[in-house]
């Protein structure tokens, strides 16, 4: 049987046949350095003629460690390879602050707080056509591909991404779901544009196995993971990612003690950052056991956490509320019959359909509740979820199932780029 880094590799060998341009895309977290590393290693062996692309996108605030690992890195490459190291005012999620629902890195605004300087041959906001103002980091990484493809006039664009289906749902979901177009069948990539895919080689590692790579093969990595492991951090938990997203603001405080330097900076450059690294794992943002106050219903208590919110972030939670309850009330949300039995034995009133989901689960039609105590609570539309939202201030309600899918996103960039390639004929 074929251990998961020989499948790798042929997956690599594959696509390196089938495409004229592949890049990777590199982030300094542990399952994007093995990619590269195993990338690197194979075409030095068997393919020496073919210059590795790199893209990195330069959050500006991170770990020290990160940094150094990143410039450690291209440094080894600078000769060998084409190197993107991005550093662009796009917008951000952070879930730090009532006031703030973005924040952006290298803002020309904000350049007295920068928490690092420019790094030396970084490409800026000026080298692309396609930047904006209204830009999200995950539009400007979509768009980056199809630039990349027209830049090099490629035939075929390829872009190695390191995710792996035991992260998380969500990127199980990435390799599994069907309703996106394949590479010639394989389950392992996705069409992003016409004749521009992403690949995602060792989707099927685990994390044990991204360790054993580095130490049998002796690739150097991000030394931040060993200061993670000194201050007990669970292996599962051990990512490099933007500090103030909904995802990180539990190790947070982290920065204090491993990046003391770093953390002097960031609690100016972004508001409610000292805040949520000292609550960001308490039930005063949403975390653990969240506590009705008393004489409230949940309902109440939503509209009242909304009256002590900044009049922008208001209309932002009142907007994702009201579409939320057109949709359950009008369309329905796909619930398992199990858990229509459990709804159905606590009396709640409901209209249920044949669903006309891609899925085995019914459509169900009902008003929001206030709470429901049974374990797919976060399936059901209830005015404690909401509550939850606002503690967190997960602007985009990711804890309700509202973030913007990335089917919206491939949508959204494919019509801009037509409408400015249609733009671009017309003023020619």
């Amino acid at each position: 049987m074929k251990n998961v880094h020989v499948l790798s590799i042929e997956r690599i060998e594959y696509l390196i046949k089938e495409f004229d341009q592949i890049y990777i895309s590199f982030s300094g977290g542990k399952d994007s350095g093995v990619l590269l590393n195993l990338y690197l290693d194979l075409i030095e062996k068997h393919n020496p003629d073919i210059r590795p692309i790199i893209f990195y996108m330069d959050y500006e605030i991170q770990y020290q460690k990160t940094s150094a690992y990143v410039e450690r890195t291209f440094t080894k490459l600078s000769q060998r390879a084409e190197i993107y190291h991005i550093c662009v005012p796009f917008k951000v999620t952070t879930c730090t602050s009532m006031y703030q629902s973005y924040w952006r890195p290298w803002d020309n605004d904000k350049r007295e707080l920068w928490v690092r300087e420019l790094p030396k041959h970084c490409y800026t906001k000026d080298d692309f056509d396609f930047y904006h103002e209204d830009l999200w980091d995950y539009d400007f990484q979509f768009l980056f591909g199809e630039w990349l493809h027209r830049k090099n006039n490629a035939k075929k664009t390829c872009c190695l991404v390191g995710i792996r289906t035991q992260e998380s749902y969500n990127r199980w979901r990435t390799i599994y779901s069907t309703k996106f177009a394949t590479y010639k069948g394989k389950k392992w990539t996705s069409c992003m544009f016409e004749d521009i895919y992403n690949a995602y080689p060792i989707y099927d590692w685990k994390t044990t196995d991204i360790w054993t790579a580095n130490g049998k093969f002796k690739w150097d990595y991000n030394h931040l993971y060993d200061l993670y492991y000194q201050a007990g951090v669970p292996l599962a938990k051990q990512r490099v990612a933007s500090p103030f997203l909904c995802e990180a603001r539990e190790s947070l405080y982290l920065y204090k003690v491993i990046d003391p330097n770093t953390w002097g900076k960031m609690i100016n450059r972004v508001n409610g950052v000292n805040f949520t690294a000292i609550y960001g794992g308490t039930h005063a943002m949403g975390r653990k056991k969240i506590v009705l106050p008393n004489g409230f219903t949940w309902k109440k208590y939503m509209y009242f956490l909304l009256d002590t919110l900044p009049e922008e972030a208001q209309l932002i939670y009142k907007q994702k509320l009201k579409v939320s309850i057109s949709f359950w009330k009008n369309k329905g949300g796909a619930l398992s019959e199990d858990t229509i039995k459990k709804l159905e034995a606590r009396n709640i009133p409901m209209d249920i359909d044949k669903s006309y989901y891609n899925t085995q689960k019914r459509a169900v039609r009902m008003d929001y509740l206030d709470e429901i105590d049974i374990p797919e609570q976060r399936e059901i539309p209830t005015y404690k979820r909401v509550c939850i939202c606002i503690l967190r201030n997960d602007y985009q309600c990711k804890y309700m199932g509202f973030a913007q899918t990335k089917d919206d996103r491939i949508r959204k960039m494919r019509v801009l780029i037509d409408y400015e390639s249609l733009k671009s004929q017309l003023n020619g």
